[in-house]
């Protein structure tokens, strides 16, 4: 699973014209989920979603958490993350897993974020969405399951 993470302001998605989905100051999260991801890699990310300290404290320090500010996240599915761009010039999607499992997982990693206590808005997965947000900081950061447990070096 891999997540481009982004502290905002502000962030809405739209379908059809339509809001589907809007925060205030939060996370957005756009969710590549992969071959092999399973309900123990959504509810990682999900933890380390919440609990990373990205936003500041009273000095200006990075030292509170998204549960930490009371802040929202909205969970957008996308899985052109996980493009492989190595060879030729269109990107393959093989390794982004199919829809039939990849949309539970969103949906599981938004139900984790809400079981932590945080507030969640969604996209809608497969639709043709809208994204609109105020990058806060600017701060964006990529959350890849696969070194969430890997030590630090």
């Amino acid at each position: 699973m891999r997540v481009v993470l982004q502290r905002v302001s502000e962030a809405s998605v739209l379908v059809d014209g339509e809001v589907v989905g809007s925060i205030d100051r939060g996370l957005l999260l756009l969710v590549g989920v992969a071959e092999g991801d399973d309900d123990a890699t959504a509810r990682r990310v999900a933890v380390k979603c919440a609990e990373m300290r990205i936003f500041a404290d009273d000095d200006g320090r990075f030292d509170r958490s998204l549960v930490d500010v009371g802040g929202a996240a909205l969970v957008v599915s996308q899985f052109t993350l996980l493009a492989d761009v190595r060879k030729g010039r269109r990107p393959s999607f093989i390794a982004a897993a199919q829809p039939d499992v990849a949309a539970p997982l969103c949906d599981l990693l938004a139900q984790a974020l809400r079981d932590l206590g945080v507030r969640v808005e969604t996209g809608r997965f497969g639709a043709k969405m809208d994204v609109s947000l105020v990058n806060d900081g600017p701060v964006t950061i990529v959350v890849d399951s696969g070194a969430l447990d890997a030590p630090r070096g």
